[in-house]
């Protein structure tokens, strides 16, 4: 491939939108003796640096099964290649169930997990017959769900309240979701969730609780008390991960240093 490069130019920094199939990832973050979607991008930067393997800093660290559509990443290039040779490039060398698009230039030291003012995550229901492949991006719940009813507890979920209830154990557990929608779309049950930062596995408590509602074995009065009950909702029940997507992380926060970030990107 031929190199469009500014040559002169070396270890510049670039931010991209990373989408995933997180089906057979044991997660965002890179771990020892497991495949994850950290580790093949930073194996697919490696085998275009000469062997050099660059840090790659996401904006969520989704887990096992987890989707997405809208991650953000961030990494230093050492090579010569431009923004749209590095994409192309990449896009050749990572597996089929990665790809990255919207490749560009960012600021020495940008961390995408640091800069995000919110995320966003979708989580699906398909409410229709057996359909294997809706199944491996959805949760598949047979019996009609009351949206109705899910829609009136989600209201409860609002604001900036402390969500220890609905994750797990953090030493800042107080945060603020935007928004949290729920609405029916033909045979599929959407739930959207909208907030500066996540606990661990926050989405898919909250989306167990709303289930229960639906199913009709909680009332969507008793969500408040869930929520302040300090104890956790459910007995910690989670849906399952293959129905969550990382839709969007929208930028514009001011960098903070790590040492005052609080677990931000880590949900799910």
């Amino acid at each position: 491939m031929p190199e469009r490069a500014a040559r002169g130019r070396t270890a510049r920094r670039f931010r991209a939108t990373v989408e995933y199939d997180g089906t057979e990832f044991a997660g965002f973050q890179i771990q020892s003796e497991a495949r994850t979607v950290q580790g093949e991008l930073e194996a697919a930067l490696a085998r275009l640096s000469g062997g050099i393997r660059q840090p790659v800093m996401g904006a969520g660290r989704t887990d096992a099964g987890v989707h997405a559509t809208g991650q953000v990443i961030a990494f230093t290039y050492p090579g010569r290649l431009s923004a749209e040779a590095l994409m192309e490039a990449l896009n050749g060398t990572l597996p089929p169930d990665v790809a990255i698009r919207g490749l560009r230039r960012a600021p020495v030291g940008f961390n995408p997990r640091y800069a995000a003012r919110y995320r966003e995550y979708r989580y699906t229901i398909w409410n229709g017959p057996r359909s294997p492949l809706r199944e491996r991006s959805s949760l598949w719940v047979r019996s009609e769900l009351d949206v109705t009813a899910m829609a009136e507890a989600a209201t409860a979920l609002e604001g900036r309240h402390d969500f220890s209830p609905f994750g797990g154990a953090d030493p800042q557990p107080v945060r603020t979701v935007h928004r949290l929608r729920v609405r029916r779309q033909g045979q599929a049950v959407v739930i959207d969730v909208r907030a500066d930062a996540f606990l661990r596995g926050m989405v898919r408590r909250i989306v167990a609780t709303l289930l229960a509602v639906g199913r009709g074995q909680l009332e969507a009065s008793a969500v408040p008390g869930l929520l302040r009950a300090g104890r956790p909702a459910l007995g910690g029940a989670a849906a399952p991960a293959q129905g969550l997507c990382l839709r969007r992380v929208v930028l514009g926060r001011p960098a903070r240093q790590a040492g005052n970030d609080m677990d931000a990107g880590h949900e799910e």
